[in-house]
């Protein structure tokens, strides 16, 4: 047997390609940058050939640089970018650049669906929101704009499915990133009869449906070569990186939950059946795991809001951790925690670019509310990363309303570093955090673990538990989770005062 997967991370900014040994040992990682296009306000594109160039030169300096032989690999497999719109010919080859997760531009598609069928009806049937982030609308920004595209389209795919299309020629995609495009239905398996009617999509339009672990074809002898591969290497599909980094955390069992934190961040637990809530706050993903769900809500401007506080107002540890060797994030964190647990009674409202989960507004801006002339530099910082997390906790708390039993929460991502924050989670949300031992490669492992499991060279995803064990657990401070139970109240009626205000601040010229 082979003993090497290949797992690639096809991500927004570039491709991580990742090496794991048959006893989910990691072994080496290679990454390749892209860029994206942002022709106007709203649109958001990138070339699925630059995609192919970063899956190819990074598969190949991977085994270089590992001294790994092309002929040891088990598998290639993938993780990738949701939501987004990559039209293809019957040869595999992009007819356009790729309309990605981050472009709005279909909102009157958006409303054109509504008008057709019900938006509640495709929450229940979807799991989201009917929306111009999902791929559906911006199919149908095609049809309307650049007709001859759509009519030429022989298969909408994402991100990850376009590259295994490239190698395999076969079309398919995984229940999670099926769930992104706002066409399929969750509790059936299959994509949903009412909506492609409403839309005027058909099913040949759609790629097949396969299990995260599936072998979906092999590397064909016309690309091996680029690859770095031989032809024949199994390719097996994988999952959209928000189900690939679940699984990643360990998030394998019913009740597991899972806080991503990077620039944007987000909360997910894995459950046996989808969770729907009434206010829609959230929405629910196909989980890597076959006839699981991961119900999730996700915010703009996690790490974003440290990065800019870092940018605005945080000179002095910029300086000196350069001249230290350091990141200005544990300066940061180690100024913050000169302050005292809620900031001194100020609050930060963390929507510097509108809200996602658990908010849904575009017109969302962030605020400092309370500030007075006593007020530290040390008090601002700790605001806005307490205002970030009580952000959070209402997406948790849309869980656990709904019946979600939510013991510990794991964290991963680079925002997970700081035990600082690691400590405010925990009192915030009112749990033991369980900071992971791999936060940044946690992605790449549940996308490793699909394709493991697919060639037999993994016995199931338990192994996870191994792969990425708990490094620490951080306990709640009764003290501190008190005031914290207080403050929250608060935080949430300083949004709903300020509705009005930013729907004025929209009018404005």
């Amino acid at each position: 047997m082979k003993h090497y997967v290949v797992a690639h991370d096809l991500g927004t900014t570039g491709n991580k390609a990742t090496l794991f040994d048959a006893e989910g040992k990691l072994c080496g990682s290679a990454f390749f940058g892209y860029g994206t296009d942002y022709a106007r306000t709203s649109w958001a594109e990138q070339n699925p050939e630059d995609w192919w160039q970063a899956v190819c030169t990074s598969t190949r300096q991977l085994l270089s640089e590992t001294g790994v032989s092309k002929d040891d690999i088990a598998c290639i497999t993938f993780s990738g970018q949701m939501m987004g719109c990559v039209p293809l010919d019957e040869q595999a080859r992009p007819l356009r650049n790729a309309i990605i997760w981050a472009d709005q531009r279909s909102t009157d598609q958006e409303q054109w669906m509504s008008e057709r069928i019900d938006r509640a009806a495709v929450y229940r049937i979807t799991g989201h929101r009917l929306s111009a982030s999902y791929s559906l609308c911006k199919m149908l920004w095609l049809r309307d704009h650049q007709a001859e595209i759509f009519a030429k389209t022989y298969k909408f795919v994402h991100a990850k499915d376009a590259m295994v299309a490239r190698m395999t020629g076969n079309f398919v995609t995984d229940p999670s990133d099926a769930s992104g495009m706002n066409l399929y239905d969750l509790e059936s398996g299959t994509w949903s009869e009412p909506i492609m009617d409403a839309a005027g999509i058909t099913r040949e339009q759609l790629p097949d449906l396969a299990a995260s672990s599936a072998i979906v074809g092999e590397v064909l002898a016309n690309v091996a070569d680029e690859l770095g591969v031989p032809a024949g290497t199994p390719v097996v599909i994988g999952a959209g990186d928000g189900a690939s980094a679940a699984a990643g955390a360990g998030c394998v069992g019913d009740g597991v939950a899972y806080n991503y934190v990077g620039s944007s961040s987000w909360i997910g637990v894995a459950t046996r059946q989808p969770i729907f809530d009434p206010a829609f706050r959230t929405f629910t993903w196909g989980h890597i795991l076959p006839e699981m769900f991961t119900p999730t809500g996700t915010m703009q401007s996690a790490g974003a809001s440290y990065q800019w506080t870092r940018d605005q107002l945080a000179l002095p540890e910029v300086q000196a951790a350069a001249a230290h060797n350091v990141s200005p994030y544990e300066l940061m964190n180690a100024e913050g925690a000169k302050s005292s647990v809620g900031a001194n009674k100020l609050l930060y409202l963390p929507y510097l670019m509108g809200e996602r989960s658990p908010r849904w507004n575009t017109r969302a801006r962030g605020a400092f509310v309370g500030l007075t002339i006593r007020h530290t530099r040390a008090d601002m910082l700790r605001a806005v990363l307490e205002g970030v997390t009580m952000n959070l906790r209402i997406i948790l708390e849309a869980f656990t309303s709904q019946g979600a039993t939510i013991e510990a929460m794991r964290v991963i991502g680079g925002g997970a570093r700081g035990r600082f924050w690691n400590e405010m989670m925990a009192n915030i949300y009112g749990m033991p955090i369980q900071r992971m031992s791999f936060l940044e490669e946690a992605t790449s492992m549940g996308a490793a673990l699909a394709g493991g499991i697919g060639v037999g060279l993994y016995s199931d995803y338990s192994l996870i538990d191994q792969m990425n064990p708990v490094a620490e657990i951080i306990d709640p401070d009764p003290a501190h989770q008190a005031a914290y139970r207080e403050m929250f109240p608060v935080f949430e009626a300083t949004y709903q005062a300020l509705v009005p205000i930013y729907d004025q601040l929209a009018t404005l010229p």
